[in-house]
Order: C-alpha cells, then structure tokens, then sequence
C-alpha cells in the first residue's frame, strides 16, 4: 500500500496499487507522485484538513467500547442465514466479481455444516484458472465470477489458510480430490516458496518479463486437448478441466523450461505462522513425516532468526530480521505452534505457544476496552492506535490471537485468557449480523467459544494407535495436549497406563477413565 504522510506523520492521500503505466482506468505511479507532489505545494490548507479528517476517523475506529448483548448461539446461526443471501449457487463464492479466495467462512460453513456453500465455494476455485492444475497452488484472486481469470500473483497466506480447508473437506467428505489439492498446495509451496533456513517467501510474482501471467497461460499448440482451453488475452489460454497425471506432468516440464515470474523473498512472520499451522495439521493427518520435518524446520526459523530470543521480528530476509513484531505475527505464530504440538506430541511447542500469546496480551492489550491493537505498547508511536479487526483477506490478529486464547485457556484452566478472548468477540458483536464474511474466522473463534468444552490429554508416542484414533477425522472445536508435562494444568497426574499410551477425554477437567484401547474412543 502506498499512502502520503505530512511531515508529523498524517496520512492525507493512499491506495493499494498504481501501476508503472495507467492501466484500466488508473493512473501511473508517476501520475500519482506528481499528482500529490502538486496538491502538497499549492493545496497546503486542503492536505492538512484531510490529514485531520483521517486522524480522526482511525482514532474513533481504535475507541469502539465493546457491546453489552450477550454472546449467543443465534450470532452463528444467523451468519450462516446472511452467507447463504451472498452466496453465488452457479460458480460458488460470495457477492460478485472480483472474487477473493474466502478462507475463514469457508472454514466457519464448515465447523457449522453448510456444506453447500462450503464445498461448492472449494469446488468452484479448485477447476482451474484461480487454481493452478498444473504447478499447485492458488493464485491471488479472479477477476471473474467464474475462478477463470485470475490475478497470476501467488501468495503464502492464500495458500496456507486453502490447505486446512480443502484438507477439512477431505476429512468430512472423504473425497479424494480435496486430498489431491492439498498434496499439490504443499508441494507447490515447498517447491516454489521454500527459503533456505526452512522459512517461506511471501510471494511468486503475477507477470513474466513484465507479462501478466506469461508462465501461467499457453498457446493451444502447446496443450494436448483443446477443450482444456479458455481465453485469456494476446492469444494466450488458460487451462482449465481434468488433467491426467501425464498431462499435468507433460505441462509441467514445459512450464519450468520458461522464464519464470520473480519472488519476493521476504518471510514475513505471521504469514509464516500460517504455514506452519498448514504444513503441521496436513502433515499430520496425510501422514507426511518430510511435511513434518518441514514445520520444525519453520518453527526453529520462526523462535531463532526470526526472533530475538523472545520477542518476533516482522520480516527478514538474506539473513537480517527487521521490524518490530505485529500482534498478528504473535497470533499467527502462537498458532501454528499449537499445531505442531498437537502433530508432534513435544511439549516445547506448546509450551513457546503459550509464551508468545501470554506475550501479546501483554504487549498489545486494550485494558480498558478489550480487544488488541495492531503494535506494541512500546513499539512506535502512531498518530492514532489501530485494532485490525477484518477478517480478510487473513484472519486479523484479534480474532487468531482470540481463537489461540480459547484454547489455551481450557488446557489451563485460565479464566483470564478466556476474558481476554470474549473481549475480542464483545467489540465486534454488533458488527457481526450486518457483515458476517469480515469477520470469518472470528466467528470461528465465537464457534469454538460456545461449543460445550473438549479435552483431550494424551499420554505416550503420539504415533500410538490410540493417539492416532483419539485424534482421527475432524473435531475443530477440541483442545489437544500431549503429555507427560507437568507445566500443562491438563496433563497433571496423568500417565501411561500399565506402561501403555493412554487417552483422557476430558470436559473441564473432568476426565473419564484413561483409554489405551483404541476401539474404546468409538463412543467418546
């Protein structure tokens, strides 16, 4: 994003994108320099009152006072209602073009079973043209109702949040080709996005040689049917359909010969964390130990080069860490290393889990109003706090750090961290029936909050068959520990049983008898 600031540090005049030449409508980065360089000299009084005018929206925005109605079950039923109003029944999705890859509702229509909406969203990008049938992967978004025509830029977030979902999707259906994108999700992301040291990069560029989509798109010489074909533009096409695994392969070795798109090689936290959390869960239920070995790997970058021994950088890159640590790459990390704890069974991950959560609500926390703001305490001063509150197009650092506080908070039994979740939940209640599909994975987070509470403690080799049966299939709304661990309040006094892995399937701490057979889990 580029915005323009007064000298005090006001912002006056910003957007998203302007391209090096005026395209579709929109002026030139040059146009706009000049543009603004002009209006500062000659419209000082102007600048300066839109300065002030957007100084004092941000900070009405940071004061919102959380709402006094009751946190209820009708909040969720009644955004599945407003969902399925925007829901495109033809191609799947919501609203009209363009279409964003809608990760969060996704996964809240399916903690919820609207499975129409959810799989039919999945199905609609996985046909080709958003997703890359060729190489794996998603690309940013479609400029179409249809998932045909994307914006060729791939970024990390897109891909880790769309791989639990399709990975969901395979757990609650069964259907192999959910599982098919997931394998080629992650191998694409390793492949192409891996850095040295077992972090990722942020991103695989749009154009090729100043081309958009010039890697991506083909010549009908060169595809083996035509009817794979779709238009795209300077008679080139997209594919799009079923690929054989020879096709794919075929194409595939004809797209690497190609000069290939730029990547930003900056590794970014919280987008990191996201892969994490990806790599660790699908790892972990596809039965991947290299995608396992792959999320320690994050994980060390993420606690060593990526941190100062205790608090997170924000980027690095050619070996230097920059930048103070965001509350969404505490949230985001602390998340992912839940993740790998329950896919490991080692206890040092969720006890770094907990540090760096406990370690947000100190640095970012809203005493007086609840909720988080987007930079530390004693980070740099801004012209006015901001709380990122929108759930697109990553879930913000309130409602992931919200989310990683629930379930912390019922392996310890605290009930402060769950305070400080409801307090996310509470500022944006009343947001929630206008607007459901910003605040996505919040509503995962007040989905997991209203759902009766689920321990699970398990003790012994987390590749145990009755580890493996207590944690097969897809049960969101559970909470996970892996012992022996005496830090962890739900682990305390628990072992194995007659030398055995054992089970405890808890609800407040109040366990049932340990388990060690694993047909006994059937009925828990």
């Amino acid at each position: 994003m580029t915005v323009f600031l007064t000298p005090d540090g006001e912002p006056f005049f910003g957007g998203t994108y302007y391209p090096p030449e005026p395209r579709h409508g929109m002026p030139a980065f040059q146009q706009v320099l000049a543009a603004v360089a002009e209006a500062y000299r000659t419209q000082r009084e102007d600048v300066s009152r839109q300065a002030k005018a957007l100084v004092d929206a941000l900070r009405r925005s940071s004061e919102q006072s959380p709402s006094r109605e009751p946190l209820t079950e009708e909040l969720l039923t009644g955004a599945v209602r407003a969902l399925r109003g925007q829901y495109d029944p033809q191609w799947g999705g919501f609203g009209r073009a363009p279409k964003f890859p809608p990760a969060s509702t996704i996964e809240f229509l399916l903690r919820r079973g609207a499975f129409d909406m959810a799989l039919g969203t999945l199905d609609g990008m996985r046909t080709g043209g958003m997703y890359d049938l060729i190489g794996g992967g998603f690309h940013r978004y479609s400029v179409d109702g249809q998932w045909l025509v994307p914006h060729f830029e791939k970024m990390l977030y897109d891909n880790a949040l769309l791989i639990p979902a399709y990975l969901h999707a395979w757990l609650l259906t069964g259907e192999s080709s959910y599982r098919g994108i997931v394998e080629e999700t992650v191998d694409y992301c390793l492949r192409e996005l891996r850095l040295e040291g077992g972090g990722f990069a942020s991103a695989q560029d749009a154009d090729t040689d100043g081309v958009e989509g010039l890697t991506f798109t083909w010549t009908p010489e060169e595809v083996p049917r035509a009817e794979l074909l779709q238009p795209f533009e300077h008679g080139r096409y997209i594919v799009r359909g079923r690929l054989t695994h020879e096709e794919r392969s075929a194409l595939l070795a004809v797209r690497e010969t190609r000069a290939q798109p730029l990547r930003d090689d900056k590794a970014i936290a919280a987008w990191n964390g996201l892969m994490l959390a990806a790599l660790a869960e699908a790892g972990r239920h596809l039965e991947r130990p290299d995608w396992l070995d792959a999320a320690r790997e994050l994980a060390e970058f993420l606690l060593g080069p990526l941190s100062d021994g205790e608090r997170l950088h924000r980027t690095w890159r050619d070996g230097v860490a920059k930048g103070t640590g965001y509350l969404e790459d505490y949230a985001n990390v602390a998340h992912g290393l839940y993740e790998l704890h329950v896919a490991t069974g080692d206890a040092r991950w969720l006890l770094e889990s907990r540090r760096l959560a406990l370690l947000a609500v100190e640095l970012f926390g809203d005493d007086e109003r609840g909720a988080f703001f987007l930079t530390p305490a004693d980070g740099e001063q801004l012209v006015a706090p901001r709380k990122d509150l929108d759930d697109n197009p990553t879930p913000s650092g309130n409602s992931m750090l919200a989310f990683v506080l629930l379930r912390l908070a019922r392996l310890w039994g605290d009930d402060d961290l769950e305070r400080r979740a409801v307090g996310v939940l509470r500022l944006i209640r009343d947001a929630i029936p206008r607007v459901p599909s910003a605040f996505g994975w919040a509503l995962c987070a007040l989905d997991l909050h209203l759902s009766p509470p689920r321990e699970i403690a398990v003790v012994g080799n987390p590749g145990s068959e009755v580890a493996r049966a207590a944690l097969r299939g897809y049960d969101p709304n559970a909470v996970v520990a892996f012992g022996p661990a005496a830090e962890v309040p739900l682990l305390e006094g628990k072992t194995l049983v007659d030398g055995r892995p054992a089970v405890y399937v808890c609800e407040r701490f109040a366990c049932r008898a340990p388990v060690t057979d694993p047909a006994e889990l059937a009925d828990r």
